[in-house]
């Protein structure tokens, strides 16, 4: 998983004047779930289409393996929208069939290759039913089905478990990770879920306002904001918020205090056995806690430290 399938080189795509996306320059390695993990308009769609040659960049290029993306043979590249493509009137099979025979996928090969698909997604049981009878989850699952018919190299995933439960989620994640670990595809996955960057991705790029802010794995992103745990308060006040921060400094093994959406973060070694002491300077500066938890570093923690806000949808 050394040699780099995909290179983006200084990527900028302006729409009348606004900067979608800002010099974006990034390599990804073949065989690895690559992540981008953004909020909403951070760009994160827009890198991926021009990477898969469906949008132009205003400036710069992108090699797959080592050639221009648009003299690259199509069925290299997998594509599953953040938005269903789907066929309501046919079902779940014909619909892989047809999508197999776009990519001229040989018949004594697509046959199989749909069962499979049906089964490794749980779909057999409604391979016979029309899309539009489908629920969310199933047509989620067959428009990622749709994209893996033509046994694409690259496997580019926008927001794939935009809507779904968590159990569909959980199924879906377990997919993903089948496809490197198994099948050994590259794995390009969009989304501004916490926790599915943080699950699945061999190394994380995390973007905002069009700029590529890191690029590391999820571990070494989270070592980078510092060991600790992070006490996470509530105030009863938020007015009292500075005052409690002011309060904060100095005290012994905390590494951290920021505020954050009108919460307080502090970060500390031994966080539980400094809860005491935390809530005794609260207590001093004359204000209630409303709510108060402890947790591990994440990689919202990494955004926060970066971009001084949490990240939204």
């Amino acid at each position: 998983m050394n040699s780099c399938i995909l290179e983006a080189q200084n990527l900028t795509k302006a729409f009348d004047g606004f900067s979608a996306v800002d010099g974006l320059s990034l390599k990804v390695k073949k065989g690895e779930v690559f992540g981008f993990l953004g909020p909403n308009g951070a760009g994160k769609t827009t890198s991926i289409n021009m990477m898969v040659c469906l949008l132009n960049p205003t400036s710069g290029r992108v090699l797959i393996d080592g050639e221009e993306v648009q003299d690259v043979e199509k069925g290299m590249i997998g594509v599953c929208p953040q938005e269903l493509v789907l066929w309501d009137s046919l079902t779940s099979r014909e619909s892989l069939k047809l999508m197999g025979d776009m990519y001229e996928v040989p018949k004594n090969i697509l046959h199989s290759r749909v069962e499979q698909l049906l089964d490794d997604l749980f779909l057999t049981d409604k391979a016979n039913t029309v899309v539009s009878k489908l629920s969310g989850g199933m047509k989620r699952r067959l428009n990622l089905a749709l994209a893996l018919v033509h046994e694409p190299e690259i496997v580019v995933l926008d927001e794939p478990s935009e809507g779904l439960d968590p159990q569909s989620r959980r199924v879906l994640w377990t997919y993903i990770r089948s496809l490197r670990d198994d099948d050994g595809k590259t794995v390009i996955l969009t989304t501004h879920l916490m926790d599915e960057a943080d699950r699945l991705s061999d190394r994380v790029a995390i973007i905002d306002h069009g700029k590529l802010l890191r690029l590391d794995t999820p571990e070494n992103l989270k070592k980078e904001i510092g060991e600790g745990d992070v006490v996470e308060m509530r105030l009863s006040d938020p007015k009292m918020n500075n005052g409690v921060i002011k309060s904060m400094e100095g005290l012994e093994h905390v590494l951290s205090v920021v505020e954050v959406d009108g919460n307080i973060n502090v970060r500390a070694l031994d966080a539980v056995g400094k809860l005491p002491r935390i809530m005794e300077r609260v207590e001093k500066v004359g204000v209630r806690i409303a709510d108060l938890s402890v947790r591990q570093n994440t990689l919202e923690d990494v955004f926060i430290e970066l971009t001084g806000t949490r990240l939204r949808e």
